[in-house]
C-alpha cells in the first residue's frame, strides 16, 4: 500500500485564528517532527498508539510528515475496549488503509472472554485496557510507543516528560523523571523497560485544533456538530447503545452535540454544540475553561488522582 503523501498547505490566519498563532502552529510541528525523527533513530521497535481519535490521527500526520517520502516505518496499535463508537472504528480503518501502515489491535473483549479481566460494576472499560497495552508492547517487544497525551488534558500527564520511561513491569514513576533540557531526549532503558513518547506534549486543545484546520486533517464526523439521542448524567450527555442505557428517571431526546473526545461509548460524554466546521469548533474551544477530559470523561472523575493512578500501572 503506497503511503499517503503529505501536503504541504500554506498558512493563513483564517485557518489558524492569527499571525502569531501560525508562529507557533511551525514550532510545535517542528518540536513533533523531531521527536519522531529521534524516536525512529535512536529506538529499534517503536509503535504509535491509535485510536481514530483527533490526537492520533494528528501524530499519524506528523509522523507521515517527519518521515517522507519513506513511509511510516512502524505499527500503529489500537487498545480496543469493544465499546468504541462505530464511527470512530470505521475511520480508524479508513486511515490506516489511506496511511499505509500495519494496524495491531488489543482487544479487551479477548481478555474478559477468557477471563484475565472481569467487567467492571461501573461498565466503564477504559481503565481494562492497561493490561492488553502491558501485553501487546511484550508480545511485539516494542521498546517505545508513541502517545498523543497532551500536558494540558490532567494534572497527571502535565507532571510527565515528553521521553517518560516505564518499569519492566510497564509502570510510571512519577517521582524518576528524566531531565529534557534543550530538547535533548534520554531513550536508554535497561533490558525489559521502555519508553512512552508523547510528541504532542507542549500542544493544547486549541493547538490540535488549529493544526487540523491548517493541514486540512480529516476526522470522525463525531468531533463536528450532528443530532443524536442522548440523557444526561452526571451533568454528562451519553449516547444510549448496547454498552449504556438510561437509569430510571433519564429521559432521553434528541439533540445537536458534538465530541469533544471519541473515547469508550461508556464513559464519554458530548457536549451541546452548534460546531459543524473546524473554524467553528476553533471559536469555540478557544471560549472554554474547561479541559476536554474533564468535561466529557466519567472514568477520569472516579477521584482526583484517577489518570495518575491507572498511569502508574502502565495506563497510557
Amino acid at each position: 500500500m503506497t503511503a499517503l503523501i503529505p501536503e504541504t498547505r500554506t498558512t493563513t490566519a483564517a485557518a489558524t485564528g492569527s499571525a502569531p498563532a501560525a508562529d507557533l502552529l511551525d514550532a510545535l510541528e517542528s518540536e513533533a517532527i523531531h521527536i519522531l525523527r529521534e524516536v525512529v533513530g535512536e529506538l529499534e521497535r517503536p509503535a504509535m498508539l491509535f485510536s481514530g481519535g483527533k490526537d492520533s490521527v494528528v501524530m499519524l500526520h506528523l509522523a507521515a510528515k517527519a518521515l517522507w517520502p519513506a513511509p511510516v516505518p512502524f505499527p500503529v496499535l489500537h487498545v480496543d475496549t469493544g465499546h468504541n463508537f462505530p464511527e470512530v472504528l470505521t475511520f480508524r480503518d479508513e486511515a490506516v488503509e489511506r496511511y499505509g501502515v500495519e494496524l495491531k489491535v488489543a482487544s479487551v473483549q479477548d481478555y474478559l472472554d477468557d477471563g484475565r479481566l472481569r467487567e467492571r460494576a461501573d461498565g466503564t472499560r477504559n481503565p481494562l485496557q492497561t493490561l492488553p497495552l502491558l501485553d501487546a508492547i511484550e508480545q511485539h517487544r516494542f521498546d517505545a510507543v508513541l502517545g498523543g497525551g497532551r500536558r494540558d488534558e490532567d494534572k497527571a500527564r502535565a507532571k510527565e516528560r515528553i521521553v517518560s520511561l516505564r518499569s519492566s513491569f510497564g509502570q510510571w514513576d512519577p517521582k524518576n523523571q528524566r531531565p529534557e533540557l534543550w530538547h535533548l531526549y534520554n531513550t536508554r532503558r535497561q533490558p525489559g523497560e521502555h519508553v512512552r513518547v508523547f510528541p504532542l506534549s507542549n500542544w493544547t486543545e486549541l493547538d490540535v485544533w488549529r493544526y487540523i484546520a491548517r493541514e486540512g486533517i480529516e476526522l470522525p464526523p463525531l468531533y463536528y456538530a450532528h443530532e443524536r439521542e442522548v440523557f444526561e448524567r452526571d451533568g454528562m450527555l451519553l449516547s444510549p447503545g448496547a454498552w449504556v442505557t438510561p437509569r430510571e428517571g433519564e429521559r432521553t431526546e434528541v439533540r445537536t452535540v458534538r465530541y469533544r473526545t471519541v473515547g469508550d461509548m461508556s464513559c464519554t460524554g458530548a457536549v451541546p454544540s452548534s460546531a459543524a466546521d473546524v473554524e467553528a469548533v476553533i471559536a469555540e474551544v478557544a471560549a472554554t475553561t474547561i479541559t476536554e477530559r474533564g468535561a466529557t470523561r466519567a472514568d477520569d472523575r472516579l477521584s482526583e488522582a484517577a489518570m495518575e493512578d491507572r498511569k502508574k500501572e502502565g495506563y497510557f
